[in-house]
């Protein structure tokens, strides 16, 4: 199996067709390439703000996951939201997956950080299930949410 490393700008292109992959499938979300390739890049070239990681199978990127880095005041640390967590459907699972939530969590561990904090859709129960298979429990917080336009 390939290794995790931390994305690099000429993998924007694969990693946008990831997410086109990953928001089709979402109820909250469509696919918007543009957005999707400028969010990453500003990621990419802002790592203060959050880091990418990919795994490549015969040297094509095939999962992806990104933390992106905040603060908590109640735990007095750096914290992490897992977001945009994608493996393409062909390599499900075979343990893409796994290493991308282990090494991301190892990655939060090394560098401090006292929590991830994750969103899946309330009905994806294999999502669910898998995040639990990994550590993740489910909090009693609802989620709101208030676009600015």
């Amino acid at each position: 199996m390939s290794a995790v490393r931390k994305a690099i700008e000429s993998d924007m292109p694969r990693c946008t067709e990831l997410l086109g992959i990953l928001f089709s499938q979402e109820h909250e979300f469509t696919p918007d390439a543009e957005a999707q390739s400028r969010a990453l890049l500003m990621i990419i070239r802002q790592p203060e703000l959050g880091q990418i990681f990919v795994i490549e199978m015969d040297g094509v990127i095939q999962g992806m996951v990104m933390l992106l880095f905040t603060v908590s005041t109640f735990l007095g640390k750096k914290v992490a939201l897992l977001e945009d967590m994608v493996v393409a459907p062909a390599w499900r699972g075979k343990g893409i997956g796994k290493q991308l939530i282990d090494y991301a969590v190892d990655f939060a561990r090394r560098e401090g950080f006292g929590r991830i904090t994750l969103l899946t859709d309330s009905d994806n129960a294999a999502a669910q299930q898998f995040y639990f298979s990994r550590g993740f429990m489910k909090s009693e917080m609802a989620v709101f949410r208030k676009l600015l336009d």
